[in-house]
């Protein structure tokens, strides 16, 4: 489970950055297309050392990864429970989210340069099997494995967020990067929350449930830093 200190650093970003209000997101800056042009989307630092190099490389490739991945869970689990008047509208709301953070992390993508993952079309296969396998087993389930994802995908931002202090803070990329990190996390762990507050731990073997998805996730995230 994400600890207190990084659930209550998120909610004050949050607050402070006005969620409700979507357009003032950091993001939607890669979805206007008359910013094309503005050095911090258009451009990448030409001068990095090995060190800052891999660290950006290894992060996008891996968030663009992840959120292949939950794409696809949140894909299966529609799959199953879509119709569900309780939670089909709710896996609804989390899957165009990640929508939305897919199609960020793709332009980061092409802006930095970055190999993408090989391990994409095992990303698509896994993250539907995982997610409509858990909805099969029931609503609770499915909220589990959210609850088990985001919380790994949480502190996985959180994480990176430090490790882009190495970065040349003053390409205007760089700075844009981290706020996106950030937004990116906030979200993450709305969804942690809602399927918290939805009963994820009312499920069937909760906790092995949870250490299973965890765990999954983690070899994930080292495998596609990889390759």
């Amino acid at each position: 489970m994400l600890t207190r200190t990084l659930r209550l650093t998120a909610i004050a970003h949050l607050f402070c950055q006005g969620y409700a209000n979507k357009a003032t997101l950091t993001s939607t800056i890669y979805l206007n297309p008359s910013r094309s042009r503005d050095p911090a989307i258009s451009t990448t630092p030409t001068t990095l050392t090995m060190r800052q190099q891999h660290a950006l490389d290894s992060a996008l490739r891996v968030d663009q990864a992840g959120e292949i991945a939950a794409n696809w869970i949140y894909k299966g689990q529609f799959f199953v429970l879509g119709r569900d008047p309780t939670v089909g509208p709710l896996i609804q709301e989390m899957w165009d989210q990640e929508k939305k953070h897919l199609a960020v992390m793709d332009k980061l993508q092409v802006q930095h340069h970055i190999r993408p993952t090989i391990l994409s079309g095992i990303a698509k296969i896994a993250g539907f099997g995982l997610g409509a396998t858990t909805a099969i087993m029931g609503k609770e389930a499915a909220m589990a494995c959210t609850e088990a994802v985001e919380t790994v995908i949480g502190e996985h931002y959180d994480d990176q967020l430090k490790e882009m202090e190495c970065l040349p803070q003053e390409h205007p990329s760089v700075p844009l990067l981290k706020s996106i990190v950030k937004e990116f996390r906030d979200d993450e762990l709305e969804h942690l929350d809602i399927a918290v507050t939805h009963h994820s731990q009312r499920a069937p073997a909760h906790a092995l449930l949870s250490s299973v998805v965890g765990v999954g996730c983690k070899v994930a995230i080292e495998l596609c830093k990889r390759f």
